[in-house]
């Protein structure tokens, strides 16, 4: 006998798949979710009991309505029963947990006033400093928390939240609470005139349901962007009148009169950096990953990536087309990194699609939708606009233009805005056609003309009330920025780990750790974490082959995580990174001695005697092999500057070959102390030989750090 899904029915019936569950549970049959099955020959009754041979029986929208006046009632019903148990408790002296358990049953309600009645428990509780509202993203940054783990705080207390949604003020001391921290309010006056703007018309009853914003990540060659030009001809032909186009940076879907939003991010890497601003533009990822390939290291960092972001994950098997193709095998890889196929009792969609041949398409854009529609996605359309600036840049004929995105409210041309730091009046905005529009509405990627300097991305923007107003935060807040810049953002490093560790800030070490072979990432990864003492866990955030790039050094930014490289090392990049980030990257090339320094931070023994300097770096360009010397390297520095007395180590693909000392430094035929970026010369190194073009030469030195320095 054939089965039947909840949300093909639910698609064929016209309705919600939610509200057929409820009338599947009301009729005894046993479904789960959207996704469970159903026999045909149940379906078939049910549809005949909904629509009495053809035509509904029942009016579906007058029956939502019913039920939504029902529900209003049951609410008001059970907030009158709530508010008078309170008074009850209050009146009687019952027990805090009593009060609490009650005080948890509000979401919308004004949280009890029992404060005197707690305990004075103060000295060990940590001080929570918040502006305004914050977002579950904003607020578990703050705790120093995952996302994820907020959420399900927030469900065990019976309330329902996506990421990037705003929290209440009772809500957010409720968690905080729950974490041990006291949330102290600030509230600047100029900051509370703008926050009571934008806080007009808001209300349940003003939410309406808004289309997904979606990013694509996946591992390079999977086929990220054959997916989306994919996704992009086959809508054009279906629309006819180019209903998707790439004009900033997103593309526009029209399936079924709902709209999806893509936002073409060059992948995890800015996926993070937004996040570790504290912003979260998207609510969906897909995660495209190659039948015939499988699971690579990309394809890791990005699971890790999507799930510290606590955003839900749709896995796209793409090139089902190739005879090599194994999609089990792809499905048990990912299993282990704990993406379950629904199939298997697990949460995660998997649908199989080939960009080449565009089959499977219409499937993936209809799963988007129904995750879309599981997580319930509303905006209000009517108040003043916010949103997050997605990428910036300085035009030369326009000026500074941002890409935003419209989360929440409208945005208007003629409207005064604050972006950041900065401030402005939007004097024109085009769609993602390229099209001027008037107004921009909730789930809208625009540019934005008319601010005064270019922004960053991930900062917010709000809809003012006036120019004046603008300006004033926008300077209040310039000067906040300079004021934090003068004082060095603290990362947490392996040699202050103790200290934070004694004044109750950090009970997790959360490491990232890369190194030249998968053998040795295993061993490492098993080793740090049986590493436990005092009460702290090691948890490794993100493990994998080759170098330390710069997303590793993101996530270590947005996660508070040390990097550990074991025989490799940070690209050029990842090392400025690193050191503009203040994020602490830990090489070695001896494991036990890892494990000492990870162990001996635990502990507190750990006392910084020296630190690495990298003095520059040289690129081979041409062999010389000198009779009874041995090969010379004519090399460009490329970087920094290279000197006689310095060490080296010889790196090729960014693997450690060599560590040692300089023979000879040259340049034409003279011996030389050192030489600068710019310049080329000749290097001969002691004791080894086995150098090829395009390998690097890497000087360095130590220094004598104090500790506490």
């Amino acid at each position: 006998m054939s089965k039947v899904r909840v949300y093909e029915l639910a698609k064929e019936l016209g309705i919600a798949s939610k509200k057929l569950i409820e009338v599947l549970k009301e009729l005894n049959v046993d479904v789960k979710n959207h996704m469970s099955t159903i026999d045909e020959d149940v379906a078939r009754r049910i549809v005949d009991t909904l629509t009495k041979g053809g035509k509904k029986s029942v009016d579906i929208k007058k029956d939502e309505k019913e039920s939504a006046i029902t529900e209003k009632r049951r609410t008001a019903t059970k907030a009158r029963a709530i508010k008078d148990e309170v008074k009850s408790t209050i009146s009687k002296g019952k027990d805090k947990k009593q009060e609490e358990r009650i005080g948890r049953k509000q979401r919308k309600y004004k949280r009890i006033a029992a404060e005197e009645e707690k305990k004075k428990k103060r000295e060990s509780i940590k001080q929570l400093m918040l502006d305004g509202k914050v977002t579950v993203a904003q607020l578990a940054n703050k705790m120093d928390l995952r996302p994820t783990e907020v959420i399900k705080k927030l469900l065990e207390l019976g309330v329902m939240a996506t990421i990037n949604q705003y929290l209440d003020e009772d809500t957010i001391i409720l968690i905080a609470e729950e974490y041990g921290f006291q949330v102290e309010m600030q509230k600047d006056p100029i900051e509370e005139e703008l926050q009571q703007h934008i806080d007009s018309n808001e209300g349940e009853d003003n939410l309406q349901p808004r289309c997904p914003v979606v990013t694509i990540l996946g591992h390079v060659d999977h086929g990220k962007t054959s997916l989306l030009d994919a996704i992009r001809e086959t809508n054009v032909i279906a629309s006819e009148a180019g209903g998707i186009t790439q004009h900033i940076g997103a593309y526009s879907v029209e399936i079924n009169k709902k709209r999806i939003v893509f936002l073409d991010t060059p992948g995890h890497e800015a996926f993070t950096a937004m996040r570790a601003r504290g912003a979260q533009v998207t609510d969906i990822a897909v995660l495209v990953v190659a039948a015939d390939d499988g699971v690579m290291p990309q394809t890791v960092e990005a699971v890790n990536h999507a799930k510290a972001a606590g955003v839900p994950l749709i896995v796209a098997l793409n090139k089902m087309d190739k005879r090599d193709a194994n999609p089990e095998q792809v499905k048990k890889q990912l299993s282990d990194l704990g993406l379950i196929p629904e199939e298997w009792g697990g949460d995660t969609i998997y649908v199989p699609v080939s960009a080449l041949k565009k089959e499977g398409l219409d499937q993936l854009l209809e799963m988007i939708l129904l995750v879309a529609e599981m997580a319930e996605l509303k905006a209000n359309y009517n108040r003043p606009g916010r949103g997050v600036v997605v990428e910036a840049k300085l035009d030369k004929g326009r000026g500074p233009v941002a890409t935003v995105l419209v989360q929440d409210g409208r945005v208007e041309v003629g409207d005064s805005i604050i972006c950041g730091s900065y401030h402005g009046k939007v004097r024109a905005m085009l769609d993602d056609k390229g099209k001027r529009q008037k107004v921009a509405l909730p789930s809208t990627p625009v540019e934005i003309l008319g601010l005064n300097d270019v922004p960053q991305a991930g900062d917010e923007f709000f809809v003012a009330k006036d120019d004046k107003l603008a300006r004033q935060i926008a300077a209040k807040r310039s000067e906040k920025e300079r004021e934090a810049s003068l004082r060095k953002m603290q990362k947490v490093s392996l040699d202050d780990f103790y200290k934070k560790m004694q004044e109750g800030e950090v009970k997790e070490l959360n490491l990232i750790v890369k190194a030249d072979t998968q053998g040795s990432v295993e061993a490492l990864v098993e080793s740090l974490l049986k590493l436990e003492e005092n009460g702290v866990k090691v948890i490794i955030v993100h493990s994998g082959v080759g170098a330390v790039s710069e997303s590793d050094v993101m996530l270590a930014v947005a996660s508070h995580a040390i990097i550990i490289g074991f025989n490799v090392r940070p690209d050029s990049k990842a090392r400025k990174l690193a050191e503009k980030e203040g994020v602490d990257i830990r090489l070695y090339r001896v494991i036990y001695e890892i494990i000492e320094d990870v162990k001996a931070a635990i502990k507190g023994l750990l006392v910084p005697e020296i630190k690495e300097v990298i003095l520059g770096q040289a690129e081979v360009r041409q062999l010389f092999k000198v009779s009874k010397v041995g090969t010379v390297a004519g090399s460009y520095v490329k970087e920094g500057r290279i000197t006689r007395n310095a060490n080296v180590r010889v790196i090729r693909d960014n693997v450690v070959l060599h560590e040692g000392k300089i023979n000879t430094l040259r340049r034409f035929k003279d011996d030389v102390r050192e030489v600068s970026s710019g310049f080329e010369c000749g290097i001969l190194l002691e004791n080894f030989n086995d150098l090829k073009e395009g390998d690097i030469i890497e000087a360095f030195s130590f220094e004598e750090v104090p500790l506490n320095s």
